[in-house]
Parts: structure tokens; sequence; C-alpha cells
């Protein structure tokens, strides 16, 4: 064998075998460890805290103490958090590759939870937006406990008034993945035809009403005992996806939001138009390892060979797109679409069920 191809073959073997150390490494679970003592002081708080990987069944809600303000900092009495799809990858750790950010072996940061919705407690210095007594809602890490701290400059924004707290605490990270899934990646204009995959969840739900908002034709996507729902949010058509696939007919589209991941890349720019957008926003079945990186991948090797656009993306949490959506929520032209409440105690529960899959709209826990 010649000293090229012997070292081609070592080049190879060494990367087979750092691709699988790296997925032992990244894979490797921490025992949970005994549970902590509670803090047991008269400044206590009742919060949900996970100190290794793994399902909901190791989720624990205890008592740790209540956090002070610092500068810039607001703290905030958490009346209601909502359900988000990250919460549980975070609690899984899974896709893996996230461990490099959130911790190898166990979490770095043991809080959970984002979507809040609550009263402003307290203020530290040289905060000058809000006050004691200022009803708000937005998103921050560790939204699953009685007590809450967010930057001043943060994800952070005034609830309308008239609006209840558990619709609030559904909009952050799912209201702000619709519009700017719609607004930025799908530049949607009045007029556009639209289709919503998933239309009855928590970003398709707030979708369809921000696409019509913005003057769109908007077909939902769902299941039999979601059409309505989706008809009553504002949906110009909607597709029972167990009777027909939106694949089929002769219908055409301008933009395409797909949160579901259940058809192809290329069977989706079969029925967009030739200047069309497609904007995926997740996948039903990620996959703990490589599969996150397999749809960006084709996009990159489909790209070049096709007019429209395809364009995946994680939303940015913005308080000025917080603000748009307080603005439409105190016009009614907003709701949060709520599937079940559930108290902390059940968060388990709730998490199990926002990782069936099957949740219509939003699942919000009750911190009151």
């Amino acid at each position: 064998m010649k000293l090229r191809s012997k070292i081609g073959l070592g080049f190879a073997a060494f990367i087979v075998l750092a691709a699988i150390a790296v997925r032992l490494v990244l894979g490797y679970d921490a025992d949970c460890g005994p549970p902590p003592a509670d803090y047991g002081g008269d400044d206590a708080m009742k919060a949900a805290r996970y100190h290794c990987y793994g399902g909901p069944e190791i989720l624990r809600i205890e008592e740790v103490q209540k956090p002070s303000p610092g500068a810039g900092e607001v703290l905030v009495r958490v009346h209601a958090a909502g359900v988000n799809p990250l919460d549980w990858h975070y609690l899984r750790g899974t896709p893996y590759l996230m461990r490099l950010l959130a911790g190898i072996g166990r979490p770095r940061d043991n809080r959970l939870g984002v979507d809040f919705a609550g009263t402003v407690e307290a203020v530290g210095t040289d905060v000058t937006r809000f006050e004691p007594g200022d009803d708000v809602f937005g998103g921050a890490a560790g939204a699953y406990a009685e007590y809450l701290l967010v930057r001043e400059d943060g994800a952070i924004a005034r609830k309308p008034q008239g609006v209840p707290f558990d619709q609030a605490a559904g909009v952050a990270i799912a209201g702000v993945t619709a519009l700017q899934g719609l607004r930025d990646k799908g530049r949607i204009e009045a007029g556009d035809r639209v289709l919503i995959n998933g239309a009855s969840g928590g970003v398709g739900s707030f979708a369809v009403q921000i696409a019509k908002a913005y003057g769109a034709d908007v077909t939902g996507v769902c299941s039999t005992r979601n059409l309505e729902r989706v008809l009553a949010l504002g949906a110009d058509h909607v597709i029972d996806y167990t009777q027909q696939s939106y694949l089929e007919g002769n219908q055409s589209f301008d933009l395409i939001l797909d949160m579901v991941g259940n058809h192809s890349l290329t069977d989706n720019l079969d029925v967009l138009e030739p200047d069309g957008v497609l904007v995926t926003v997740g996948d039903a079945d990620i996959g703990d390892w490589i599969d996150p990186l397999l749809g960006a991948l084709g996009s990159l090797i489909i790209s070049p060979f096709v007019s429209q656009e395809i364009v995946g993306f994680i939303a940015r949490l913005d308080p000025g797109d917080l603000q748009i959506l307080a603005s439409m929520m105190a016009e009614g032209r907003l709701q949060t679409l709520v599937d079940s409440h559930y108290t902390l105690q059940q968060l388990p529960e709730a998490l199990a069920y926002s990782e069936d899959g099957h949740a219509s709209g939003k699942l919000i826990v009750e911190l009151d």
C-alpha cells in the first residue's frame, strides 16, 4: 500500500474515532445525586430545578432563596409561565450539541422555563422603565418559579390591561418566533398566499393571526379536532392533514411557514411559487445527535439549484417585538390559544404532554 493511501486511511480512521469520542462525551449523563436541602429562610420561594439530564421525572420543585434585584434588574412575581419545546430540550440536554453551551454531563444552570407573566415586585438601582406594581410579560431564564429576575433592557414588556396573565404568559417565545419567521425571514406582504403547517400549535396559532394582521390569505394545516379552532383564529382555509396532504391539488403558496417538518424540502418546493420562501422553524422529531444538522445541510445543497428561498432560523427574544405583540393583544388582534393549565407541582405532566407533540396551542403553568 502506498504511503499516500496509508495516510488517507489513517486520517479517515482518526475522524471516525474522534466523532465517536465526541458523541460519547456529549451523550454522557451524570447521576442526579441526592436532592439538595430546602433553603428554609424567610425569603424562600418555590422553583423548578433539574440537576441532571433526563425526562420530566427528574424535575424537582424545591424551596430556594428568593432573588434580589441588582442594578438594572427587575424582580417579577410570576403569576403564570408558558411551556415550550425548548424547555424539555434543555431538560433532556438534546440534541447533544446543545450541551456544549448548556453543560456536559449535567446542566450548568439548573433553572428551567422562559415565558412568564407577572407583576413587578421590586426594581434595582438605575431602573427607569418599570416600577413595583407594573404588570409585565416576556422571557427570561428560570420562569418556573414564584419570583424571577429580568434585565430592564431584556425581553420584558408591559402587559396590556384586560389581557389575563395566562394569555400573556404564552406569548414570548412562540409569538416572537411566528413574528420573526413571517416578517423577517418570509418577508410577508399583503395578499400573499401563506401556508402554516402546524397551525394549531404554539407558534402556528400565533402565525395564523399575525399573517392575517399583515393581510395575507392564510391556509392552516392541522388535525380534525382543531379545524374549527384554527378557523376561529382567522385562517381563510384549513386542511385536515389526516384526510388530505397540502401537497395534493393545484394550490401554490408564496410563503410556507413549516413547524412540523413532515415533508421533504423538495416536496414543499413543489407547492411553492418560483419566487416563494420556505421558512422552517422546527421538526417534530429532530433526534438526539446528527438529525438537526441534516435539514441545514439539505438546504445548503438544494438552494443553489432552485429559484425559491429556503430559510431555517432560531428566533431571538427582542423587547421591541414583544411590544409589537403587546399592541396586537391590546387591539384584540392576537390571543393565546390555550390547551390546558397546570400547577407548578404538575409541571412534569405539562412537559411530558408538550414533548408528546399533540398540544393545541399553549400549555400554561399557574403559579398563584
